[in-house]
Order: C-alpha cells, then sequence, then structure tokens
C-alpha cells in the first residue's frame, strides 16, 4: 500500500515542481547557428542572469532569453552586417549596430564579428546596458574580423541619435 502511495506523492510532487515553470521561448535558429563559436557563445551564457531577469529555455540552437515574458533574446549565427549607415555603439570592445525601427524594442547586432550575434531588448521591461554588458565576455568570444565603427558611441555618454559608418 505504500508503494502506489508514494508513487503518487511523487507524480504529485513532479505536477507542482512543472506547473510553475514557463513554456520555452519560440525563438527562430539564424542561418550560421550550427557555426562552433555559437555553442561557444551558448555555454557562457548559460545560467546567466541580466539584471533581476533569469534566463529562460528557448526552442532553438544557439539562442537565448532571459525575463518572463521575455525582455531579452539572443541569437547567434545571424547574417554578419555589411558597412552601414546605422548608429553604432561600442562597448567593452564590442561593436553593436542599432536597429531602433520597432521602438521601444531595439535590436543590436555585433559588427565586425564572425559569426553575428543578435541581441533583442525590450527597453519597457530591461536595461540595454546591462544587457549588452552582462552579455559582452559572452559574445566578445566570437573571433573578430577587424571591421571596425568610425565615430562608434559609448552607450554611457550617447543618446543613439547619431550616425557611424562601420568600415572594414
Amino acid at each position: 500500500m505504500l508503494r502506489p502511495l508514494a508513487a503518487v506523492a511523487a507524480a504529485l510532487l513532479v505536477a507542482s515542481a512543472l506547473a510553475g515553470c514557463s513554456a520555452p521561448v519560440a525563438l527562430d535558429a539564424a542561418p550560421d547557428a550550427k557555426n562552433p563559436a555559437c555553442a561557444a557563445v551558448s555555454v557562457a551564457v548559460r545560467d546567466t542572469a541580466i539584471g533581476d531577469l533569469a534566463e529562460r529555455d528557448t526552442t532553438a540552437q544557439a539562442t537565448a532569453a532571459w525575463g518572463d515574458p521575455a525582455a531579452v533574446t539572443l541569437r547567434c549565427g545571424v547574417e554578419v552586417p555589411a558597412p552601414s549607415t546605422l548608429p553604432c555603439y561600442e562597448l567593452n570592445g564590442i561593436y553593436w549596430l542599432l536597429d531602433d525601427s520597432a521602438a521601444p524594442v531595439y535590436r543590436y547586432t555585433t559588427f565586425g564579428r564572425d559569426p553575428a550575434v543578435q541581441v533583442v531588448v525590450d527597453q519597457d521591461r530591461a536595461s540595454t546596458y546591462t544587457s549588452l554588458d552582462t552579455l559582452s565576455d559572452a559574445v566578445g568570444s566570437t573571433p573578430a574580423t577587424g571591421a571596425v565603427c568610425s565615430d562608434a558611441i559609448d552607450p554611457t555618454e550617447g543618446s543613439g541619435d547619431a550616425t557611424s559608418t562601420p568600415s572594414g
């Protein structure tokens, strides 16, 4: 009689634990997600919190997400950007191109790194500076190509309105 009760109790514990878990964040893998450098990025961000946002499971290779609902997402292996007139920020030795077309959700893509990494931040729920600063060690493990942004903006000083042209 004790075995069936123990089995029921164990099942209830598992069910209650799973009820508190969030569903994985649905993200699409980037075209170059199988790049070995993306595996290194994925390992480096594992179990990392961004501010008070905990990491969440995702549905695609070389991706990560933080917050519930997701306030910050990362995809490694996105298309390497060509020189651009998008604003360019430099933080911890990494150049980030800013696409603010969906503000207050901002898309940052590394420039001068292959594979490229894209970080999307909902600024209503997360700090861009904290997000990029927290992820910079992991993202910095991707190989630099030598391309740099001219007149890159320091994100702690600039408003993000300046236009910089990356040159490679």
